[in-house]
């Protein structure tokens, strides 16, 4: 018997900030699975600032999405029926199949997660935003106790377990976020100085925050915050590249920071990433990102909307700051 499942689809790509009407939901019937198949029904979703980037018709590390199909992102679901002995109903599993109420999938498309945590853990600390910090803070910062490390976008599910990763590693930390809330609680978990990047001058703030320049910088943002790191760099410095949201609805090529020419100077490594670049590390992520976790050693936040159709609300709300820690959003 089929089951009813909503969808949220692409209907139109945006041109410079998405817009509601850039998205549809429509409601379709998934069949029973065939053999080898597995119908999961979805209880959790993520949706990150990289989707942006698939909304363009243009070649990058992951495939546009398509017009009039459902979007793609990470889920937790919970198995329904199974038709392979690996997955029995009521298993928690991992998949690729947001965006969805319900799916079907072969087996192979499926991570069965162990019980000990709360499952949205799985889209966030430990989940593609947490190894995305643990690895590249590790692979490119090569961090050393007492290195000063910057991070812009602190508050959000990457930024903020950096923050808290330097700080297991003996760094100082300063962070830059958008509102003296989502600062305050960046300070309740351990991190040194903090900027509110809306209030004075950014770089007067950073320099006033870390009087003896950064050896890591760690970049969310780009545009303004990307300048002022070069500025307040220390010699030798590494400079995590890992998004720069302030410029990924431009419509037109954004200037590049004035003072490039530091990367010279103060031979300034300066390396971007996708993480899959850094599987080879997945085993070691959990082990010791899961060990941190159950000791209460790193905390997170989460934002959540209910419901498949408030997904692109969600989505949207990433871009006006509108989250602390991790955007998630409720199915189950």
């Amino acid at each position: 018997m089929a089951t009813k499942s909503r969808e949220v689809r692409l209907k139109s790509r945006p041109v410079g900030l998405p817009e509601a009407s850039n998205f549809e939901v429509a409601t379709v019937d998934i069949p029973d699975p065939g053999p080898g198949e597995v119908l999961v029904r979805n209880e959790w979703m993520s949706v990150d600032p990289y989707m942006r980037g698939r909304m363009y018709d243009r070649p990058s590390y992951v495939p546009p999405f398509q017009i009039g199909e459902p979007l793609q992102g990470g889920a937790i679901g919970t198995v329904v029926k199974s038709n392979d002995p690996k997955f029995a109903p009521g298993d928690l599993v991992e998949s690729f199949n947001g965006w969805r109420e319900a799916y079907v999938s072969p087996a192979s498309g499926l991570n069965k997660l162990p019980a000990g945590v709360p499952p949205q853990a799985y889209l966030g600390v430990l989940g593609m935003p947490g190894m995305t910090a643990y690895t590249s803070f590790h692979r490119i910062g090569e961090p050393k106790a007492g290195d000063v490390v910057f991070v812009s976008g602190a508050a959000g599910a990457v930024g903020s377990a950096v923050c808290q990763i330097a700080k297991l590693r003996g760094c100082t930390v300063v962070a830059s976020a958008g509102t003296d809330e989502k600062l305050a609680w960046l300070k309740s978990v351990g991190v040194d100085a903090t900027v509110n990047y809306k209030k004075g001058n950014l770089l007067d703030n950073v320099r006033a925050a870390a009087p003896k320049g950064i050896d890591i910088y760690f970049d969310n943002v780009g545009g303004d915050h990307l300048e002022v790191a070069l500025e307040v760099a220390r010699p030798f410095a590494r400079f995590i590249e890992c998004g720069m949201i302030s410029i990924y609805n431009d419509k037109e090529p954004a200037p590049g920071p004035r003072n490039m020419s530091y990367v010279v100077g103060k031979r300034i490594k300066m390396q971007g990433f996708i993480v899959s670049d850094f599987a080879d590390m997945r085993d070691q992520f959990y082990t010791e990102m899961g060990g941190w976790v159950r000791d209460g050693k790193i905390k997170w936040e989460e934002t959540v909307e209910n419901g498949v159709e408030n997904a692109p609300k969600a989505f949207l709300n990433l871009f006006s700051g509108g989250n602390t820690g991790k955007m998630l959003v409720k199915l189950g």
